[in-house]
């Protein structure tokens, strides 16, 4: 009988301590999650580890973009970002996208300093973004300007004809999906088409004014719809100093007084497939009651499209004749 009780006390005991072992393999797992969330952060910059300059790049096509979007609320969030460059280089995209980037961007400037740096194109759409800052910077032989908006569409109407195809359709006035490419369009319909365009032509003219500080006179020569060089821009006041990036950052430290040698670094819009190893070790260590370590972990994941062109357009066409 104390044969079987000493067996099932042993027995306790080994449970005891395989249960120890094992608490204390699964907080060192943690442990090691947490230090490489906390070297990455070091590593890249991020989140508690050190003042910074962001830098957002925008290039190719602008259109809407609800990733970009939560991104600058992200960054003007963020108690390490001391100052923004927006880094553009793109033709342009459609209306609509370029006015919500140039809002975004507003808001963004109502927290945190924010400059410009043409880095190659900034034309149309990509010029709204320009100016959307309050300082702008671009190479001698960057590319500018292109205020101007159109609208295409194809006109398929010869072609259905020569295979014997005719579209058939039922409106309910005469200008319901006007322009459309299966008939010639009409000239009322052309009409009420260019009314828009000289709607949204008149928008952007007086964003230009408006942020550029431009008197009619001076609208007028940057409103033809041609691109100009940077070495251009600066005297029509599409510009306001040739260089690189550093001269960016320097506006922001002489005017905006951000601290001087901060390093700039790259914020990015998430994505869906994002897998965050830090944001996985903040929610394990918030479980363990370690709360300013798991906040620390969220702020350093914090820096951590495809478009579909519909509508006016506010972009440069290099090829087009």
């Amino acid at each position: 009988m104390s044969i079987d009780s000493e067996a099932i006390a042993d027995r306790r005991r080994l449970r005891r301590k395989l249960s120890f072992w094992r608490i204390a393999g699964f907080a060192g797992l943690i442990a090691a999650v947490a230090a490489i969330g906390y070297a990455a952060a070091d590593r890249m910059g991020y989140g508690a580890v050190q003042q910074q300059i962001a830098r957002i790049s925008i290039g190719g096509v602008i259109t809407g973009n609800q990733r970009l979007s939560e991104l600058m609320e992200r960054v003007a969030d963020s108690s390490l970002v001391s100052g923004v460059v927006i880094s553009i280089n793109s033709p342009g995209g459609t209306t609509t996208g370029s006015e919500e980037l140039f809002r975004n961007i507003r808001r963004l400037a109502e927290k945190k300093p924010v400059v410009t740096f043409v880095d190659g194109t900034a034309a149309s759409g990509g010029y709204i973004t320009a100016i959307a800052s309050d300082y702008i910077v671009a190479r001698e032989t960057s590319l500018v300007g292109s205020i101007g908006v159109l609208f295409q569409y194809p006109d398929l109407s010869g072609l259905l004809g020569n295979v014997g195809v005719k579209v058939e359709t039922v409106k309910s006035a005469p200008l319901k999906a006007e322009p459309n490419p299966f008939t010639p369009t009409s000239p009322e319909a052309r009409a009420a088409t260019q009314l828009v365009v000289n709607d949204t032509y008149d928008w952007f003219k007086a964003l230009v004014r408006e942020r550029r500080r431009l008197n009619e006179g001076e609208l007028a020569a940057v409103s033809t719809g041609q691109v100009f060089s940077g070495r251009q821009g600066v005297p029509m006041k599409l510009v306001d100093k040739l260089g690189g990036e550093r001269d960016a950052v320097a506006w922001l430290e002489t005017e905006k007084g951000v601290a001087k040698n901060l390093p700039v670094r790259d914020w990015k819009p998430r994505s869906d497939r994002d897998f965050s190893l830090i944001a996985m070790s903040a929610a394990t260590v918030d479980l363990l009651g370690f709360e300013k370590a798991a906040e620390a972990l969220r702020r350093a994941d914090a820096h951590v499209e495809t478009a579909q062109l519909d509508g006016l357009l506010a972009v440069w066409h290099p090829f087009e004749k």
